[in-house]
């Protein structure tokens, strides 16, 4: 269908309803503050970005809901994630805006808010359950405050999202279904263990040769060194793996966990390149969201000190908390404890490699 209208700027950007969308409270005690324009606008501009960052996830999310997932829509998932790094660079420079306004500016008007608080953004609150921050892996302030000062209808729907698959798990499913832990009778896994016992024995070595440590010294890095080798132990036993997922210290399972790493170690291999950069992206969009957050606890303290927050919190507290625990993907930022260097990965076998890569043929 062609278009056969023409189309005014401010009619399809709905100017009108946007421009006419901020209303001052203060306004309505005859005590108009300044600065609560800004404050207006910055959150709503927070909002918005809110929904484009949805927009890209659940299509996102529509990717990984496939079994299995098309390779081609592996690099539109990617290139969206790389989307959602580019807006969360633009909300963490925002706070900056924001930080115009000082204290007593805040002051002016901070009374009227109450209780409202960006505590109670719905939207943000369905960014966090989709990727994967559901109500186990919050703080201790959040598992019992999370739908507080909701209203039944916002809670209802988000907690119906707590029930379907987050992309934490969806990439956890995609993960554990890539074969890269079968290679016939090339037990990779082994050959790994063999490298890390061989990198180990001679880090042992190291420390018990080295004449700079004292006794004492000495038994300390030895006792490390043998923490280090219970890890590499428990990452491969699948017994103690399980044990340590069922208390939540890995949020995914082995078989994602082992195939992830094999990404890491493998990055370079054509086939692994995709895989690993949407990765990358994972851990990188957990990394804004923890700079977000931190910037917004120092916004917080710069602009109220240790008073509790409008929506109840403790304020600079609970968002310094927040910033440091709510985090989604901590299991990729694990796997550099079981990097071995390049010079120790085991050598693959040709039929392996050559499925890993790109192999063309032309007429002789």
């Amino acid at each position: 269908m062609k278009k056969t209208q023409d189309v005014y700027y401010s009619d399809y950007l709905q100017l009108n309803k946007l421009l006419d969308s901020q209303h001052l409270l203060s306004s309505d005690f005859n005590d108009t503050a300044h600065d609560e324009m800004l404050f207006i606008i910055t959150h709503q501009a927070y909002e918005l970005w809110f929904k484009q960052i949805l927009h890209e996830l659940r299509t996102i999310q529509t990717v990984f809901e496939q079994k299995p997932v098309d390779d081609k829509q592996l690099g539109v998932a990617t290139h969206r994630l790389e989307r959602i790094l580019a807006i969360q660079t633009l909300m963490i420079e925002q706070v900056n805006v924001l930080e115009t306004m000082t204290p007593l500016d805040f002051l002016d008007f901070r009374d009227y808010l109450v209780p409202a608080s960006g505590f109670q953004s719905v939207q943000f609150k369905e960014i966090e359950i989709r990727f994967g921050l559901k109500s186990r892996y919050r703080i201790a302030f959040d598992q019992q405050n999370f739908y507080r000062r909701l209203k039944t209808e916002h809670q209802e729907y988000l907690k119906n999202l707590e029930l379907q698959p987050s992309l934490l798990e969806q990439i956890d499913q995609w993960l554990a279904r890539l074969p890269f832990l079968k290679f016939g009778e090339f037990n990779f896994w082994q050959s790994y263990q063999q490298a890390v016992n061989d990198m180990l024995n001679q880090d042992e070595q190291i420390i018990i040769n080295n004449p700079h440590l004292g006794a004492d010294e000495k038994d300390q890095q030895l006792n490390n060194l043998a923490d280090t080798r219970n890890q590499f132990k428990q990452l491969l036993e699948p017994k103690a793996y399980q044990l340590q997922f069922d208390t939540g210290f890995y949020r995914i399972s082995q078989d994602a966990f082992l195939a992830a790493l094999f990404i890491s170690l493998y990055r370079d291999e054509p086939m692994l390149q995709q895989p690993y950069k949407l990765l990358t992206c994972l851990m990188d969009i957990d990394e804004r969201f923890s700079a977000w957050r931190t910037r917004h606890a120092q916004m917080a303290l710069r602009m109220l000190g240790r008073k509790v927050g409008t929506g109840g919190s403790s304020g600079h507290d609970y968002l310094a908390k927040a910033a440091s625990g709510n985090k989604v993907f901590t299991d990729l930022f694990t796997l550099s404890t079981f990097l071995i260097p390049s010079s120790s990965r085991p050598e693959l076998p040709d039929a392996i490699k050559q499925s890993l890569g790109f192999y063309l043929s032309g007429a002789e």
